[in-house]
């Protein structure tokens, strides 16, 4: 049978001056300036050294429901497991409900966790919805699957489950949030992406009808209820078009250029762009 052997408290807090009588230089200088600090209030009637537990715990529970255990907002917040299941669940074998009172410091670290995105554990559980948003957008933009799993340092198996929109764990939701972040404006040309694959890629995407990036709000992507802007309903020869006419005027392709761009051919492009002329004159 192995006992479990106690940690200390970290050298410059209070716990470890006073309960352990340190007498190092950082747990003498966190006592003066606790000593300093309360006094400081007490003289200006303003010393609160305890609160009703009640608001700390609620916004514990609250982070829980988000997907942040109470363990992991206990570590985050500099605070102790113990005083953290006392605060929600009292003492376990003595009787002892809920803590009614925390102090002031403590609640102060607890509240400061906030229900965000990049605190929730790495194998956090969540809606895929936004993740596979991302990566649809990108496909349509031309990267192919088997580049973004390399981008992720994912399997490409993975990334085509979360294509689909499966639930994710938060650690993949945040390396596609970063390659999303990274790629969404970069032409795969310029990452050695071949024309050949990227052109797949938009006709996979296009078959599909995965909406590009420019159709997703940054603030709404994530939201179930979001649809894509697709802006004006136009054939596929206009829109090819007034991309080939983009990049010509802005960058200064070539129209060779253009369609190695796009992923088509030079004929394909000659046909996309007499087209729009015929629709332009009538």
């Amino acid at each position: 049978m192995s006992t479990a052997v106690r940690q200390l408290p970290a050298h410059g807090t209070l716990s470890r001056r006073k309960t352990y009588r340190c007498d190092c230089e950082p747990c003498l200088a966190r006592d003066r300036d606790y000593t300093n600090a309360r006094a400081r209030l007490i003289a200006y009637g303003r010393w609160q050294p305890f609160v009703d537990a009640e608001p700390t715990r609620q916004h514990v529970r609250m982070l829980m429901t988000f997907g942040i255990g109470w363990q992991r907002t206990a570590r985050m917040a500099g605070v102790s497991n113990g005083g953290v299941s006392r605060l929600l669940y009292g003492t376990y074998g003595r009787g002892y409900g809920p803590t009614k009172r925390v102090r002031t410091e403590t609640a102060d670290k607890l509240c400061s966790v906030k229900p965000a995105f990049d605190n929730l554990a790495p194998s956090a559980r969540l809606d895929g919805t936004g993740t596979g948003r991302r990566l649809r957008a990108l496909v349509a933009v031309g990267w192919p699957q088997m580049r973004l799993a390399t981008e992720m340092g994912a399997d490409k198996a993975l990334v085509w489950q979360q294509i689909r929109g499966a639930a994710v764990e938060a650690a993949t939701a945040r390396a596609v949030r970063d390659a999303y972040d990274r790629l969404w404006n970069v032409d795969p040309a310029t990452r050695g992406v071949h024309p050949r694959y990227s052109g797949q890629a938009r006709r996979i995407a296009a078959r599909h009808g995965w909406p590009p990036p420019g159709a997703w709000d940054d603030d709404y992507i994530d939201s179930p209820a979001a649809e894509p802007d697709l802006g004006e309903d136009i054939d596929r020869y206009t829109a090819i078009a007034e991309d080939a006419t983009w990049l010509i005027d802005t960058h200064g392709y070539t129209r060779k250029q253009a369609a190695h761009r796009l992923g088509i051919t030079s004929r394909h492009l000659e046909r996309a762009l007499s087209h729009a002329g015929t629709k332009a004159a009538v």
